[in-house]
């Protein structure tokens, strides 16, 4: 079994290979949803034949798009040139999760998949920060069950805001500074957005933690959950892997059916 799944957020996108006991390779690339599925398959073409690769050692294919409007071009990727009929969430696809909210429907896919890969690995009830365009933090119940969560901008927005809202604002990069308190106009923007997101976190985490009436272990993920890693305590664990190994399980799941 050779996998390619496919995780497509709203800034960048994911295509990793599966070969059947770990994952051999990941290549990310700018979300683009006027992207062709032939711009798609020349640009893996070229990736698979770096790792020695052909499209026909795939044999499975399974998307995650929050992108509506690319889905469309990363089927046709699958079927034209992988010649795959390819699993998408939200279409058909049996997750095999339950979703405890008032509306199932308005549960993202994303979120979904993330809370059956932190359930495959975390014992016990979670915290699932996920951090990326939005940032979301989902509750996962002990039994798997998806509870709810909340949604905030993603700290690239915060900075794309100051920098375009205030015109004397400079277009600035994400680090951690060495000062809480800046001295200069650049230090104190990436103070204020670092250290407002290490507040942001540890203020959701508590009040989250104190609403629940539970233990929860909270997990890290998403393009710039590292930026935090030893910033905070509110985050037990950074797992980057989070999304590919919900994708992988649900992919198992749903191939097993079938054979039955």
């Amino acid at each position: 079994m050779m996998l390619l799944a496919i995780e497509q957020g709203n800034t960048n996108t994911l295509f990793a290979i599966h070969d059947g006991n770990e994952w051999t390779a990941q290549w990310r690339t700018a979300t683009d949803a006027s992207r062709t599925a032939d711009e798609y398959a020349v640009w893996l073409h070229q990736l698979l034949t770096m790792k020695g690769l052909q499209f026909d050692a795939l044999s499975g294919c399974i998307i995650s798009s929050v992108v509506p409007q690319s889905i469309f071009n990363l089927r046709n990727l699958a079927r034209r040139y992988l010649r795959i009929e390819p699993l998408v969430i939200g279409e058909n696809v049996d997750l095999g999760i339950e979703v405890r909210i008032a509306k199932p429907s308005e549960a993202g896919a994303d979120r979904l998949v993330n809370a059956i890969g932190a359930h495959l690995l975390y014992p016990g009830d979670l915290i699932v920060i996920d951090s990326g365009t939005a940032t979301t933090f989902d509750i996962v119940a002990a039994d798997g069950a998806f509870e709810g969560g909340l949604i905030a901008p993603g700290i690239n927005l915060s900075l794309q805001a100051l920098h375009e809202a205030a015109a004397k604002l400079p277009r600035i990069a994400i680090q951690k500074p060495e000062h809480v308190i800046g001295r200069g106009t650049v230090e104190a923007m990436q103070s204020g957005v670092f250290w407002g997101y290490i507040s942001l976190i540890e203020g959701l985490v508590a009040r989250i933690r104190t609403e629940w009436g539970r233990p929860m272990t909270v997990i890290g993920t998403g393009g710039v959950a590292s930026l935090f890693e030893g910033a905070t305590d509110s985050i037990d664990r950074f797992d980057p892997d989070l999304t590919i190994r919900g994708l992988l399980e649900i992919w198992r799941r749903n191939t097993h059916l079938t054979a039955e």
